[in-house]
């Protein structure tokens, strides 16, 4: 594979609340993943088109704030079946935001 475009966005996602026996991928309070665009490797797939869609605000100029948000880079958001919770934070790597 040759990728061509030079990302400029990385992403953290981290559970905030949850337990490994409420979760179908086992997923616990304090675990973490970190991506630019492709999948997070163990990402659940089910809640993937959720953490993509809040990705492209950031990567197209956007913050979080008018998706409730208090914070321009973080947002908590819950996975597809409720069960667990993430906060995603988003960093631009050439630090400007």
């Amino acid at each position: 594979m040759k990728k061509w475009i030079k990302e400029d966005w990385e992403f953290e996602i981290t559970v905030t609340k949850g337990q490994f026996d409420q979760c179908r991928m086992g997923f616990e309070t304090g675990d973490r993943f970190m991506c630019t665009y492709a999948c997070p490797d163990g990402f659940c797939p089910k809640t993937m088109p959720v953490l993509h869609t809040l990705c492209e605000i950031a990567r197209c100029g956007g913050n979080y704030r008018l998706r409730g948000s208090d914070r321009d880079w973080e947002i908590d958001f819950p996975c597809a079946d409720g069960a667990i919770e993430f906060r995603l934070t988003a960093r631009h790597l050439d630090g400007v935001q």
